[in-house]
């Protein structure tokens, strides 16, 4: 029976050991850390930077839009049989090779303003995703904010729980010594007992509770699900934070001046406002400029380079020598020259085929089932929706502003009224353990004492760690939260 209590003993020394080695060497998660690696990792963040990218390219792709098009082209081609020859002018059949190359540009002299009203949305669009990027990152802030003062919260209770499971053990003990004096009735040790069962139930939970909470700080943060960590309290006054004076309608204006999703909603009114007009641009005409370059080779399989043909010429003949006497006389000389249907690349490409073609377009849109004014009032709705988007945005703002300010006051007094009821709750709870170690009062008296010095101190804690992070809810609601404050 020895032998067992000693091994019972060394592996609980062992295992207790472990665990403190374990503490000390866990990673030590500060708040900054958390805001850093949140907006390192955050998948929401990331994609919203990567829209921020498309649309800047939209924009500069609308601002390029109103430069000239400029296309270059070419083919080559074999004609087997009977066509026409356009450079030579003539119907050949044969065997035909045919290369062409054209340069060609346009402009768009006046289409409606729908592109100049396009650059406008696009450049809205921006602005609004920029915005949008901006309220992502406080949203990070603020959920990081909330879930990091939860596990705050949960060490701190934890930490209650064990002390408290603790200080019933040591009553437990000082209770067995009493009942085998006889100076307590053995009830009192079994109603003692289950005190403790009772804190170290709670203690469990609060230890369940804890590792959830940090699960899912590990998930918004994207950690190592396996990675242990601890977590500190910010270096913040609360006596600091319990004294500033704040207006809640200047934080209103306040609000509407830095509130990303605000600002986001005003630009995408804009936005709408220009797509609007551009869509109404396509009904009115549209005036084109053109300019077009080019050029042709061809040359015909199995004709010669060269032909030969026969001139005639016509000789006066004075010498009486001659057969025929006096008189005109016809004589036919072979002569070859170049096939014209065969002229060289150059004399083809460079000069004789090149052509130039430019001019004006215009186009007046007469009717295409209704398409282009469908799309206007499909415009004009997303519009009008943009600018019921906004109010709703704007009302919002003075409401989450407004209740974020009385959250703040109201958690400056619960932390005032927590410290004073604590006080009160430890005092009476000393008074009664003394009494009950003096056999004056009974156990309910005494149970119920500990259990308003447990609620006092979950009160107490719940209450400081509210009043740190409101703070920063309240910077939240009025847009007012940046990264480098929490460097």
């Amino acid at each position: 029976m020895r032998i067992l209590l000693a091994s019972w003993i060394g592996l609980l020394s062992i295992t207790t050991w472990a665990q403190q080695e374990n503490a000390s060497t866990m990673q030590v998660l500060t708040f900054q850390e958390a805001i850093k690696i949140a907006l390192k990792n955050s998948v929401t963040l990331n994609q919203q930077r990567n829209n921020l990218h498309l649309n800047q390219t939209q924009k500069i792709s609308s601002i390029a839009s109103i430069a000239p098009s400029i296309s270059a082209s070419t083919s080559a081609s074999v004609f087997d049989g009977n066509s026409f020859n356009q450079n030579a002018g003539v119907v050949v059949n044969g065997v035909r090779d045919n290369i062409s190359g054209s340069l060609n540009a346009s402009l768009n002299l006046f289409n409606g303003f729908s592109r100049i009203n396009t650059i406008k949305q696009n450049s809205s669009q921006l602005d609004a995703q920029a915005n949008f990027v901006n309220r992502t990152t406080q949203d990070i802030i603020n959920t990081v904010s909330t879930q990091y003062l939860q596990v705050m919260l949960d060490a701190e209770l934890l930490r209650v729980a064990k002390e408290n499971w603790n200080a019933l053990e040591k009553q437990l003990e000082q209770t067995k010594e009493q009942v085998a004096l006889g100076a307590k009735a053995p009830v009192d040790e079994y109603n003692q007992d289950a005190l403790v069962k009772g804190a170290e139930l709670r203690f469990v939970q609060a230890e369940i509770a804890l590792n959830n909470d940090k699960a899912l700080l590990s998930q918004t943060l994207l950690m190592d699900a396996f990675e242990e960590y601890d977590v500190e309290r910010p270096s913040w006054d609360v006596n600091t934070l319990g004294s500033e004076k704040i207006d809640p309608a200047a934080l209103a204006d306040v609000a509407k001046q830095h509130r990303g999703d605000y600002l986001r909603a005003i630009k995408n009114e804009n936005a709408q406002k220009y797509a609007m007009r551009a869509a109404k641009g396509q009904m009115l005409p549209s005036l084109i400029a053109f300019f077009n370059y080019g050029s042709a080779y061809n040359f015909q399989r199995n004709e010669p380079d060269s032909i030969r043909i026969n001139t005639s010429q016509t000789l006066v003949v004075t010498d009486p020598s001659q057969a025929s006497g006096y008189g005109l006389q016809t004589v036919t000389t072979p002569k070859t020259v170049a096939n014209e249907k065969q002229r060289s690349f150059n004399d083809q490409f460079k000069a004789d085929n090149v052509y130039k073609q430019y001019g004006v377009q215009l186009s007046i849109p007469l009717f295409n089932g209704l398409q282009n004014r469908t799309a206007y009032v499909q415009q004009k709705t997303l519009y009008e929706n943009s600018r019921l988007t906004r109010k709703n945005v704007e009302f919002q703002i003075r409401n989450d502003v407004l209740r974020a300010y009385h959250n703040y006051e109201g958690a400056k007094k619960a932390f005032v009224v927590s410290v004073d009821q604590l006080k009160a709750a430890e005092l009476a709870y000393s008074l009664e353990l003394e009494r009950y170690n003096l056999g004056i009062t009974n156990f309910v008296d005494f149970v119920n004492a500990n259990r308003i010095l447990v609620q006092s101190q979950t009160d107490k804690a719940q209450a400081e760690y509210r009043l740190l992070f409101q703070k920063v809810l309240l910077e939240y609601a009025a847009g007012t939260l940046k990264p480098e404050d929490f460097q």
